[in-house]
């Protein structure tokens, strides 16, 4: 097995733990009598309800998940919409799930299937903000660097479905809540913007996010976050039937992985957060500083768009880890998403190998050039060595390993 290989195998298990057809049927409980809902969004959730429904057979319910991430199911409906900037079908779709639970009563059992790729598929924004102000605030967002659960405050003060308030919707019925994290830290509050989850921020502090981070955002969600708005508050009485459970994270996924290594295994993290190549720099200095290992880490970097490129925080930790190692003999790496999806591209990530730079200098590409206009999509295709897998249809978010060898 070559290093490529090996690194391969290595992401290929931890996506493997996290399939929801292997890990969910465990945190299921056995079904409820009378009236149950199922409900639900991610990048996860139609591959959930299929595992839902292979317990508990047929059920009433609807879900929404990304285009091409559909899944068969026998009575949960599938709607697909756009991610990571939301199009019509999320409002749509969303909409028809709070009719769905509209007249919920105390006999009724709702179970919620969350994951990453929710704060984008479910969607129903302040009266005042219009869909293309609402692509707008996300590519705002999704641009500007900053951290997931700052994006996510923000997220939740335009919405009327986020931040607790999905479930409080679905009150007085029981509701449980199944969710896989894809979030450093595996705080549920910030699991797809927290649908089902209190949450004690304010307005006030999602402006400041906008501010920090200077984010150019329509007039119309400046407007929205101005006036009080409708999160829930962690002790509000509409929360206290529901029950929020974390059955995938990353740091299963990493200790998976590390189980296949022959050599000594150092994880570094599962909740590694920070610019994509400030942390890549980091890690290249601990691996020409280190003994043959093999280095794993998680977690969601970001990447602040600068160029014209696409981005891609895995592809870009790549591109400047390999800038920074310089051709380091004896060190290989791989960096992707586990949801198949890096950034704007359909690409889960990339690997590099000693001679990376090398073959990039035969076909007059410019390494540094191309990270600086955030184009490391295009410097891996031209390549040859992206990831490419297709929906995997999980999310327990980014996956780095780093093979030092003798």
């Amino acid at each position: 097995m070559t290093e490529a290989q090996f690194l391969r195998s290595l992401f290929d298990k931890a996506v493997e733990v996290a399939n929801p057809m292997q890990s969910l049927a465990d945190h299921l409980p056995p079904k409820p009598a009378g009236r149950v809902i199922v409900i639900g969004a991610g990048k996860a959730s139609a591959r959930m309800a299929e595992a839902v429904e292979a317990e508990w057979g047929p059920c009433e319910g609807l879900v929404i998940t990304r285009y091409g991430y559909a899944r068969p199911t026998q009575g949960i409906e599938i709607v697909e919409a756009a991610h990571p900037v939301p199009d019509q079908a999320g409002p749509d779709a969303t909409a028809r799930m709070l009719d769905l639970l509209d007249g919920c009563g105390p006999d009724d059992f709702v179970l919620a299937l969350i994951s990453g790729g929710a704060s984008a598929l479910l969607e129903a924004p302040a009266e005042s903000i219009s869909l293309g102000d609402l692509k707008a605030l996300n590519a705002a967002l999704l641009a500007s660097g900053a951290p997931i659960d700052r994006m996510n405050t923000v997220r939740k003060h335009i919405s009327r479905v986020k931040g607790g308030q999905l479930a409080a919707a679905a009150h007085p019925a029981k509701m449980l809540t199944l969710m896989i994290s894809d979030v450093p830290g595996d705080n549920p509050a910030f699991i797809g913007s927290g649908p089902t989850v209190g949450d004690p921020s304010t307005s006030a502090d999602a402006l400041a996010v906008i501010d920090n981070w200077k984010m150019l955002v329509p007039p119309s969600v400046i407007t929205a976050l101005s006036h009080p708005t409708g999160v829930i508050a962690p002790d509000d009485e509409r929360l206290r039937t529901t029950e929020n459970v974390i059955y995938a994270a990353p740091a299963q996924s990493l200790e998976a992985a590390a189980e296949l290594a022959t050599m000594p295994v150092q994880i570094l993290g599962d909740a590694i957060e920070g610019e994509a190549r400030e942390v890549a720099a980091v890690h290249a200095a601990l691996a020409l500083s280190s003994k043959p290992c093999l280095l794993l880490s998680g977690g969601e970097l970001t990447v602040t768009c600068r160029g014209t490129g696409v981005g891609g925080p895995n592809v870009e930790y790549l591109l400047a880890l390999a800038i920074a190692l310089d051709g380091a003999a004896n060190i290989h790496a791989l960096a992707c998403d586990t949801d198949g999806v890096d950034g704007g591209a359909e690409v889960a990530g990339a690997i590099i190998s000693p001679d990376t730079l090398q073959r990039a200098k035969a076909l007059s590409l410019d390494p540094q050039a191309m990270l600086d206009n955030n184009d490391a999509h295009s410097f891996f295709a031209a390549l040859g060595d992206q990831v490419v897998t297709g929906p995997t249809l999980t999310n327990v978010n980014d996956f780095r390993a780093i093979l030092i060898t003798a």
